[in-house]
């Protein structure tokens, strides 16, 4: 399951690239967690923005045959979390995401290259 949910992870993070999130990150938390074996963090610089880029994951996931298991936050813009099951979304507005810094939290997690390959 890890393979195709790093497939996903790296999927999404490549669409929120496409549609011009702010540092895109792929983090593996797999051997520290239970919850997820990833997290794709990437910010808005509006609140506007960050729903564009909800909009638009949501959107061509759901075309790929892949839904949303619960969505987050979405009405005020600052941080919308989309759990796809083994992978979680964080889109923040970017003052928000440098107040909760999500990546000093799982700082022992492993880090994917969006454009490359791990």
């Amino acid at each position: 399951m890890q393979n195709n949910s790093k497939e996903l992870a790296l999927q999404i993070a490549r669409i929120l690239d496409a549609k011009k999130a702010i540092d895109v990150v792929v983090l593996d938390i797999s051997h520290l967690t239970i919850i997820a074996d990833y997290f794709v963090i990437a910010s808005g610089n509006t609140e506007i923005q960050v729903r564009a880029l909800c909009d638009e994951l949501l959107k061509s996931l759901r075309q790929q045959g892949v839904d949303v298991r619960r969505q987050e936050g979405y009405r005020h813009g600052r941080w919308v979390v989309l759990d796809y099951g083994d992978v979680i979304v964080h889109l923040f507005h970017r003052e928000d995401r440098a107040f909760y810094n999500l990546e000093r939290l799982w700082a022992d997690s492993l880090s994917l290259s969006v454009h490359g390959q791990n």
